[in-house]
C-alpha cells in the first residue's frame, strides 16, 4: 500500500495526483494541504478520507473544521499545518506541489521525516538545491521528479551510468509567443500569456512558460537533480511538446522520452517507480504526427532563459534572487500592474542590485527573498 501526503492538493499537479490515486486501489491519502480553495479541499477530504488536512489561513481552517465536523479529520492551517501534513507518520511519500518558495520548508521536513519526495515544486531545488540534495542523501530518501522534462531525463537515465552522460537536452515548446519580437511582446495582455498551446497548467507556471523563465528554472533544477554542470544542459525548442526531454551520452547516442502532454504519466511514474502501470489516455500516433521539428531558443527576445543560466552559474543566493523577482513580477503582471516585458526587466534589475551571499543557509535564502520584494516595491 502506497500512502501519500499531497502538498498543494487543489492545484493542477495536486488534482492530477488525486486522479492517479483514483486509478490505483493500492494507494491511499494520509494528508492534504492546500491554499484557499476550501470548497474543493472539503470535497477531496470527503472522497479520500485523509487523517489530516490543512489550508492557508486560520479563518478558512475554522470554516473547513465546521464543514468536516461529521468526520474525524483533523484540520490545520498556515505553515505549521503544511509542515504537519509533510511529516504525517502514516505517509511514505510526499508530493511537493506547492507553488513558490513556501514549498522549501515542507520539502525539507518531509525528507527529514524519511519520506520519498515526488517533487513538482521547482523553487525547492532552484533556491535550496545545495541544502536539499545532501539532506536527501543523509536520510536515504529518493527525490523523484514530477516535472515532465525532468521525469523524461530520469527515465532516459534508468540503467545508465551517470559518468556516461555528455549533456541533458531539455525541450521547451516555446510557449504561446514563439517567434515574436520584443516589439510585438510589448502589447501582450494577461489573457494572451495564459493561452499555452499544449499544456494545461496553473497561472504562474503558464506565464513562466511564455517568458521562458520556466525553462530557466528547470535548467537550475536539472543541475541539482542530475549532478551536471550548466555547460552540460542545453535547451531545445520542440513546439509540439511530444519529446519531453533527451539525454546525449559520450558515445553520441541520444535517448528521448516521448508521450502525449499528460502530467498524469509523470506523476504516476514518480509514485510507482520503478514499476510502470497502465494509464488511460491518448497514445502518440507517430505516422499521423509525421515530423517533429527542433529550433534553438531565442535568447534575445526571451532573455529570461539567459538570465537563468547567469544566475545558476553565479550560484550562491543569485538563483533565489532570480526566482523571487520572477514570482513577484508575475504576480504584478497578473494583477495588471506591470507590462509583460517588465517581468524580465525586474529580474535583471534584482540580479544586479541584491547583495551576493556565497553559500546561503535557509535563513539567508528567505532574507534574500524579502530583499528582492522590497527592491521591486521601490520600483513599481
Amino acid at each position: 500500500m502506497k500512502t501519500i501526503t499531497v502538498l498543494g492538493s487543489t492545484g493542477s499537479i495536486g488534482t492530477q495526483t488525486l486522479d492517479v490515486v483514483r486509478s490505483n486501489p493500492d494507494m491511499r491519502i494520509a494528508a492534504l494541504a492546500a491554499g484557499d480553495n476550501i470548497a474543493l479541499l472539503e470535497q477531496q477530504a470527503r472522497e479520500f478520507h485523509p487523517r489530516y488536512v490543512s489550508c492557508r489561513t486560520k479563518e478558512n481552517a475554522s470554516l473547513l473544521r465546521a464543514a468536516l465536523k461529521d468526520t474525524d479529520i483533523r484540520v490545520g492551517w498556515g505553515m505549521d499545518g503544511l509542515l504537519e501534513a509533510a511529516v504525517i507518520p502514516e505517509a511514505d511519500t510526499a508530493v511537493g506541489a506547492v507553488v513558490g518558495m513556501m514549498g522549501i520548508r515542507p520539502s525539507m521536513a518531509a525528507i527529514e521525516a524519511g519520506k520519498d519526495l515526488a517533487l513538482a515544486n521547482k523553487e525547492t531545488l532552484v533556491t535550496a538545491g545545495h541544502l536539499i540534495m545532501p539532506l536527501a542523501k543523509k536520510h536515504g530518501v529518493r527525490i523523484l521528479p514530477v516535472d515532465s522534462e525532468h521525469s523524461a531525463v530520469f527515465q532516459c537515465l534508468n540503467g545508465e551510468q551517470r559518468r556516461g552522460v555528455d549533456k541533458i537536452l531539455l525541450t521547451a515548446s516555446g510557449g504561446p509567443f514563439r517567434g515574436k519580437t520584443r516589439r510585438e511582446l510589448a502589447h501582450v495582455q494577461v489573457e494572451d500569456a495564459l493561452r499555452h498551446p499544449n499544456w494545461s497548467m496553473g497561472k504562474k507556471v503558464t506565464i513562466d512558460s511564455s517568458t521562458m523563465v520556466n525553462k530557466g528554472l528547470e535548467v537550475m533544477e536539472a543541475r541539482w537533480l542530475f549532478d551536471v554542470d550548466y555547460d552540460q544542459i542545453e535547451v531545445v525548442i520542440q513546439p509540439k511538446s511530444l519529446i519531453h526531454s533527451m539525454v546525449q551520452f559520450r558515445d553520441g547516442a541520444i535517448l528521448a522520452q516521448l508521450g502525449t502532454p499528460d502530467m498524469r504519466l509523470m506523476i504516476q511514474y514518480a509514485l510507482t517507480y520503478p514499476e510502470r502501470r497502465p494509464l488511460a489516455g491518448e497514445r502518440l500516433d507517430l505516422p499521423a504526427i509525421g515530423q517533429i521539428c527542433f529550433e534553438a531558443p531565442d535568447l534575445v527576445n526571451f532573455p529570461g532563459l539567459k538570465l537563468a543560466y547567469d544566475a545558476g552559474r553565479r550560484g550562491g543566493n543569485t538563483p533565489t534572487v532570480f526566482n523571487a523577482a520572477n514570482e513577484r513580477a508575475v504576480q504584478l503582471f497578473l494583477e495588471r500592474r506591470i507590462g509583460y516585458l517588465e517581468i524580465t526587466d525586474l529580474i535583471a534589475d534584482a540580479m544586479e542590485e541584491i547583495p551576493y551571499a556565497e553559500n546561503p543557509d535557509l535563513v539567508q535564502i528567505f532574507e534574500t527573498e524579502q530583499l528582492v520584494y522590497e527592491r521591486i516595491r521601490t520600483r513599481v
